[in-house]
């Protein structure tokens, strides 16, 4: 399978980048936006099953504070979804050459898939797949991000995400931080959902631990567009990692049917 990886320039920023199966030129393209502690490297194989599975293209990169790519000023603005949503992906599109083809987002990148698809009207985008999305702040899951800072300054998890990314205080501060300001508890993007006018897939764990139904629920209520649900029992936050094998099968059913 043909792959490439190096760095992209989009404004002043690197951001590293891998590149698997069909250009876009020749097949449909995937592009993947990582979790809030995510980057390029994290997904492991599961850009190249989803190549496979599919016969897409799949585009994975590491957005600014993650992997390799270059740091960011903390502490990020509370917008920094929007940002990256109106300022990075028009500009990684058009570098790629992407021509037609599905955004795929976990946690962070699920959201920013989705104020993507809600703020442009991009006839080259053919459907959304939103992993574990948040689309407003809860409780549990405000909690369980305070969890992971204790993590952070306490376990092991600053060493394990030190391989992943160059500077791991960057990384997680930079998410971490954000969340944990109380003006986060602000944050909503249901009004976007509105202006969605694509077919949506949602793969959720029933387990999740920093969202419940009531994410999906509000898609469902706010969409005009169709959206599919497929709840993962025994699954936590990460469908790709924790139930590969259903995940690649519930995309690549979804892709089939949205780029027909």
């Amino acid at each position: 399978m043909v792959q490439n990886s190096g760095f992209l320039s989009i404004g002043a920023q690197s951001l590293e980048y891998r590149f698997i199966g069909p250009a876009p030129d020749k097949a449909p393209t995937l592009v993947l936006l990582h979790e809030g502690l995510g980057c390029a490297g994290l997904w492991g194989d599961f850009p190249d099953r989803l190549a496979q599975a599919t016969g897409c293209g799949v585009f994975v990169y590491s957005r600014a504070g993650y992997g390799q790519s270059s740091p960011v000023k903390l502490p990020r603005p509370l917008t920094y979804m929007h940002d990256e949503a109106r300022d990075v992906v028009p500009a990684l599109f058009d570098q790629i050459g992407f021509q037609r083809g599905l955004l795929i987002g976990h946690s962070d990148g699920a959201s920013m898939a989705a104020i993507y698809a809600g703020t442009h009207q991009d006839h080259r985008l053919k459907g959304l797949v939103l992993m574990a999305p948040h689309f407003f702040t809860e409780d549990m899951g405000i909690a369980a991000i305070a969890e992971a800072k204790t993590a952070y300054e306490t376990t092991d998890l600053k060493q394990k995400l030190a391989r992943w990314h160059k500077d791991p205080d960057n990384a997680f501060y930079g998410w971490n931080g954000a969340w944990l300001d109380p003006g986060f508890r602000q944050w909503d993007i249901t009004e976007p959902l509105a202006y969605i006018r694509v077919p949506i897939l949602i793969v959720q764990g029933e387990d999740d631990q920093y969202g419940t139904v009531a994410q999906i629920e509000a898609a469902e209520r706010e969409c005009y567009c169709p959206v599919e649900v497929a709840l993962l029992p025994g699954v936590k936050h990460s469908p790709q990692r924790e139930a590969s094998e259903v995940t690649v099968k519930e995309i690549s059913e979804f892709a089939q049917r949205a780029l027909a």
